[in-house]
This record gives C-alpha cells, structure tokens and sequence, in this order.
C-alpha cells in the first residue's frame, strides 16, 4: 500500500540538478505531490523538499539512486511526529462591502492575514499545515474564490541538528 512521505534533499545548487531528481521519479512512474526548491544557510546548497506516495521498497529504491547522483549531498525522510512541516497560500476571495467583514473574521480565525484589498476582493496570505488550509478554503468558498496559489510543503526537522553537509 502506498504512503506518503516527505523528504528533505540537500543538493549543490547547479544548473540541472531539479530535472535529474525530478527524473527519477518520472522514470519509475511516481507522482510527486509537492516539490519546494530554496537555498539553504549553506552558500552554494539548495534543500528541495520533496512529497511522494509510493510504497516503502521503491522508496528505498529512489533514495539509493539519488544518493548516487554527484550534486545530491544528503537525504533524510522526514518522520511527521518529528518534525515542522508548511505550506504557503495565496487566495483571492470575492468581497463587497457585505461581504468584507465576514472574510475578514474568517482568515483571522484562521491566523491569516489580508494582503491586498480592491473593491472587488480581498488577497488573504495563509501558511500551516494541508489541514489547516483546506479548511481555511471550505470556510472562503461560499463567498467565491477566484485565484489560489499554493507553495510546495517545506519541512525541518525538530531539535537542534540541520541536516548538515556530509553525506
């Protein structure tokens, strides 16, 4: 049975290095649910954040090859119960001045914030868990959702230990 689960990849931050991991995966016939790609502390290193449902034995498969590609430096699955995990939302709602004040109650509910305001709508920036913001979008769908925009899951560790450079 397939599972989700998160990795964090520490790789070298060359030209090319997101479609040889992002291959990988394609090549063995793996959906990739969520994929977030930032610099790190580290000068010249790059963490991509990668979620994937697949079973446990060709997720072992993937990250011994993955380890074999030269600018990869490190990858740790990352546990749920042991670590932060986020993603970031921009959501254009519909408003009018009927309407405005009821949004704007409900993204403070959900520890969101407005971003942006016309006439005509309100821009509401949201991050949290998938949870948290799908039921922040079943909360603003009847007033009329015109726009979403959703990052990639991010995740750390929790404690003191980064993931570091060695592999």
């Amino acid at each position: 049975m397939a599972t989700t689960h998160t990795l964090s990849v520490l790789v070298e931050d060359t030209p090319g290095v997101l479609a040889r991991v992002a291959s990988l995966f394609s090549r063995r016939g793996f959906n990739i649910e969520s994929l977030a790609v930032g610099a790190t502390e580290q000068k010249g290193m790059s963490r991509m954040t990668i979620v994937v449902s697949v079973d446990e034995a060709p997720l072992e498969q993937i990250t011994k090859q993955l380890n074999k590609l030269v600018n990869v430096i490190k990858i740790v699955e990352q546990d749920e119960a042991n670590s932060v995990s986020r993603e970031l939302a921009l959501i254009k709602v519909r408003t009018d001045a009927s309407t405005r004040g009821q949004v704007i109650e409900a993204v403070n509910l959900f520890r969101a914030k407005v971003v942006d305001v016309t006439t005509e709508s309100l821009t509401v920036e949201a991050t949290g868990t998938q949870e948290k913001l799908e039921a922040l979008l079943r909360v603003l769908e009847p007033f009329g959702i015109r726009e979403i925009v959703q990052s990639g899951v991010v995740s750390l560790s929790r404690g003191p230990r980064g993931m570091g450079s060695s592999k």
